[in-house]
């Protein structure tokens, strides 16, 4: 039989020659604010804060101190691997050099699946938002559905264009959204001068004890989401061994101070009332105590939560589709998703398959709403996708993080038994485990209501389809196991 004819159903054989990505294009600077405009402080504290307070109480600020150094243990699985072997594929490359083929494409599968489930949310939600804050200032009523596709195409021109212009974009709206942010909490805290608390910071003041931390956990850990941006990048890095790890620290380091502020900020403006800050009218809490201090600050507000939103946009799909970019230049998924575009060397085909996917989820769920009667209700909106998505997304991806967290110390046991430490290499994963298994039991435990119910076991049905299918893809293509991490960022 011939090589060709080996794997005739995927067409999954990587060329002897790989499409490279364009080396040394970004900087630590460009790294770090592609990966914090990933994480959108203003979009993530938007949306996600008052679902915290609903479950932690005043005190949800603690439930971002534990988020930090849960995503702090998951930072140095991640910074190991990219000092010993700094890859496009990041956790893809990671998990499958370590366990085998099978391994590297069920991870690249749920990889796939996760972050394509996740970014459809920023899709929504972009469009809801932009929306939103028309309707508020002019009266305007554009369907969000509309709004999203016009900006989901505007950040795919920019992410063509190549990684440098649209990562220095995605970094001028993080460093425009930043500002705003900071200037209006300081405004905030200085209104309220008179009456400031360390309230928010007393444990006994989380609703119903530890239960109530735990329960606001993963809501906590998905303001992160998006922390590992720059080890997709590390191909495009100039010194990615160095590079990637500082990155990752620095943002994740920056976002938990940063997310302090504006939580403590926010708490305090609405006086230290959890009730008043989960009214289900208010929506976006920060900006409503925005509008309370300064009505041209709450303008700032809505302007910082768009260019979030588009900066989390270009920064998630740059890096994620740079994952699936590598799994098809590699050969664990189709090999034509692992193709650049000439002359800006941009994996223009991952990125096509990564936004587009995403869109058609957004188009479905939209259908099934209309189909079942709810197109006129509030459930059908890009608000409600972003929840329900972000949720299903972040499932998947914090499989992905265990299985990282798994693969750390066989990796350095097996390549770099002479680097292993049992602090770095043992114990920090493994507490890393614990800290993923907390969102995890708290996103699947029941009672949970539709159509929450169900991601669990959506999330069981991928890892089942994503395992037989690797089984029956390395049975096919016997060299696909020393194809990973083959290609190597700085070399």
């Amino acid at each position: 039989m011939s090589e060709s004819a080996s794997v005739p159903f995927t067409e999954t054989k990587a060329p002897e020659s790989p499409e490279r990505l364009h080396r040394g294009a970004l900087g630590l600077i460009d790294i770090s604010a592609s990966t914090m405009a990933n994480i959108g402080p203003a979009y993530s504290f938007f949306f996600s804060f008052g679902l915290i307070v609903m479950t932690a109480g005043i005190a949800a600020p603690l439930t971002i101190v534990a988020a930090v150094i849960a995503i702090a243990l998951l930072g140095n699985t991640l910074a190991q691997f990219s000092r010993a072997q700094p890859s496009t594929g990041g956790f893809i490359t990671f998990v499958g050099k370590t366990f085998g083929g099978t391994s590297a494409v069920t991870t690249a599968l749920l990889c796939g699946a996760g972050y394509i489930i996740a970014i459809s949310s920023v899709l929504a939600v972009s469009g809801w938002f932009l929306g939103y804050t028309l309707n508020f200032y002019l009266g305007w009523n554009i369907p969000w559905i509309i709004l999203s596709a016009i900006l989901t195409g505007g950040a795919v021109v920019m992410m063509l264009r190549g990684v440098g212009v649209s990562t220095r974009l995605a970094g001028f709206f993080f460093g425009f959204e930043m500002l705003v942010l900071v200037v209006v909490s300081v405004v905030l805290l200085v209104k309220n001068g008179g009456h400031l608390s360390f309230s928010p910071f007393e444990p006994h003041n989380i609703t119903s004890g530890f239960k109530g931390l735990a329960a606001g956990f993963p809501l906590a850990v998905y303001l992160f989401i998006g922390w590992e941006n720059s080890a997709a990048l590390a191909e495009e890095t100039g010194n990615p061994r160095r590079n990637v790890p500082r990155a990752v620290f620095l943002s994740i380091a920056l976002m938990g101070v940063s997310y302090l502020l504006f939580a403590y900020a926010t708490v305090t403006g609405f006086g230290y009332n959890g009730t008043k800050l989960t009214n289900p009218s208010i929506l976006v809490p920060f900006i409503t105590v925005a509008h309370g201090a300064l009505a041209s600050l709450a303008f700032f507000a809505y302007l910082a939560g768009l260019t979030s939103t588009l900066g989390v946009l270009i920064a998630a799909v740059n890096s994620q589709a740079r994952l699936i970019f590598n799994a098809g230049r590699e050969g664990l998924l189709p090999r034509w998703i692992g193709r650049v575009q000439a002359p800006r060397q941009t994996p223009r085909n991952a990125i096509f398959v990564f936004v587009g996917i995403a869109s058609a989820l957004i188009l479905v769920w939209a259908l099934l709403h209309l189909i079942g009667g709810h197109g006129e209700s509030g459930s059908m909106n890009g608000l409600t996708y972003f929840d329900e998505s972000g949720t299903m997304g972040t499932i998947l991806v914090l499989v992905v993080y265990f299985l990282a967290n798994l693969s750390l110390p066989f990796y350095y046991h097996r390549y770099r038994p002479a680097e292993f430490g049992v602090i770095k290499h043992v114990v920090l994963p493994v507490l890393g485990l614990v800290a993923i298994a907390v969102p995890v039991y708290y996103l699947c435990k029941p009672p949970l209501t539709p159509p929450y119910s169900w991601f669990p076991w959506a999330a069981l049905a991928t890892v089942v389809v994503s395992v037989i299918y690797a089984l029956l893809l390395t049975r096919r293509d016997a060299g696909l196991g020393d194809r990973v991490g083959s290609i190597v960022a700085d070399e």
